[in-house]
């Protein structure tokens, strides 16, 4: 600032809020907004602009305490980064800017960690390849039956199951109770290969064909996360890339859409290939980060959790939304 005068305005406050300079006015940790996960995913970004230049790889160093696979988890979520008073409870902070669609996202509100539920829709790709089978399914399963009621009880839609192999049933949408997630994974039953490119593929381009021509103020912001513990067995990486290029082609804020995924089972490979997405696809290609990954980080008692998903979650969404208002202050 001109005279090295520290500015009082609202969006400098933003990023001093972001940054973990001021108290948390959530009841999070103060230092929560830059904290990190054992995979790495809950430090402030860096700010760029998503149609100019690339974002930050998202992999942030290890450190012991938030964690996907812990239980019980054992930090609290990290402190909302946009704050401004919501109109209709003046009293009540809320990451929220004043512009539609994928950019008028509440990450948290001051009784709600989970807010974000209520504006994005959530949809689950699981790996249901041959190697899931033995303890990784089950986990998987108890974990989507305990985030289903977390979700519905802010999403009236429910959440959306896909899976690598088994086919696309109409019970698989808009599940709303911990019932329905254990008779799906009851019927689906493990087995063939790895096509996480290819199911990515179906998902996400009927969806970017809606954004096109709907608009963002009427297409709701998705989060898809994969859940899988092996090597793709084709090209994701070009999937990720493509899909990209068509949001920075489309403009569209980043918040639109994240991709998050975790690893289960102890495949060393599985985790390289995960790094690689997270680190270098970004840089490489000029392209916005769309991709978040949670690598197994080796305990023997780590166990998946819907607490921990919804951690990991939560810190890519307060991630774009903090990519957001760097989009806006450039464009003004």
């Amino acid at each position: 600032m001109p005279g090295g005068k520290k500015s009082n305005s609202p969006i400098d406050g933003i990023k001093r809020l972001i940054s973990g300079r001021k108290p948390s006015r959530s009841g999070s940790s103060p230092t929560a907004a830059s904290s990190t996960s054992s995979g790495g995913f809950l430090a402030a970004p860096q700010h760029e602009h998503a149609y100019t230049s690339p974002s930050s790889p998202t992999r942030r160093p290890d450190r012991p305490g938030l964690n996907a696979f812990s239980t019980p988890s054992n930090e609290p979520p990290p402190a909302y980064s946009l704050t401004a008073h919501s109109a209709k409870s003046p009293d009540v902070p809320a990451a929220r800017m004043s512009f539609g669609g994928a950019q008028n996202i509440v990450a948290q509100t001051a009784d709600d960690h989970y807010h974000f539920l209520t504006q994005i829709d959530t949809v689950f790709l699981i790996d249901d390849s041959g190697s899931m089978a033995g303890r990784s399914w089950p986990e998987t399963a108890k974990a989507l039956a305990t985030i289903t009621p977390i979700c519905t009880s802010r999403d009236a839609d429910g959440i959306d199951i896909y899976f690598l192999n088994a086919p696309d049933r109409d019970e698989h949408h808009n599940i709303k109770d911990a019932e329905q997630v254990s008779r799906i994974f009851d019927r689906v039953q493990p087995s063939g290969g790895t096509p996480t490119g290819r199911r990515l593929r179906n998902i996400i381009r009927p969806y970017l064909t809606k954004l096109e021509t709907d608009g963002e103020d009427r297409t709701k912001p998705i989060n898809i996360i994969v859940i899988t513990d092996g090597v793709p067995t084709d090209d994701v990486e070009q999937e990720i890339i493509t899909i990209a290029k068509k949001l920075d082609k489309l403009e569209a804020p980043s918040s639109q859409l994240g991709i998050q995924m975790l690893q289960v089972g102890r495949e060393p490979d599985a985790r390289k290939h995960l790094k690689q997405l997270d680190d270098d696809i970004s840089a490489r290609e000029d392209i916005r980060d769309i991709v978040d990954t949670v690598p197994f980080s080796g305990s023997q008692n780590e166990e998946l959790t819907a607490d921990g998903i919804l951690k990991v979650v939560l810190g890519s969404v307060v991630r774009r939304l903090d990519r957001n208002s760097t989009e806006i202050h450039q464009r003004r």
